[in-house]
């Protein structure tokens, strides 16, 4: 069985996939997003780390970062229209099926190249809190 941490990653992944559909979802990239292949939205990790220890219970917080990739005259509308959308699945279930405890957005913020066929990517953070067994990371708490 795979862990707790994998299984909250495929049901954002799975979540996100159906609220944007048929823009794709892809979980993080090795490399760039090509002209062809926007928009799209990415998923990174930014950490996992440990807020507390009770007994047998360890107390996690996951930092995953959206990130909403658009070209063109429209960019900036198809960037707020997807990340809209997929702050509505994020935040629709906030224990994620029962893996999580609580879903949080962190923050947001606007990028734009202009050099990049008028490329936007819009990040958006959200903070996952959940619980494992000390020993047992595929074990919710």
């Amino acid at each position: 069985m795979n862990s707790v941490r994998e299984r909250v990653l495929r049901e954002i992944v799975t979540r996100l996939a159906s609220a944007i559909a048929p823009t794709p979802v892809l979980r993080m990239p090795a490399v760039p997003v090509t002209r062809e292949a926007s928009p799209a939205l990415l998923l990174f990790v930014d950490g996992d780390s440990i807020t507390a220890h009770a007994n047998h219970l360890v107390d996690r917080m996951l930092i995953v970062r959206l990130a909403v990739v658009a070209r063109g005259a429209d960019a900036f509308d198809v960037a707020d229209r997807l990340l809209t959308a997929a702050h509505a699945a994020m935040l629709a279930d906030p224990n994620l099926g029962g893996l999580a405890i609580a879903v949080r957005e962190i923050d947001c913020e606007w990028e734009f190249d202009d050099a990049d066929a008028g490329a936007v990517a819009l990040p958006a953070r959200y903070e996952i809190r959940y619980r494992t067994h000390a020993i047992d990371l595929t074990q919710t708490g």
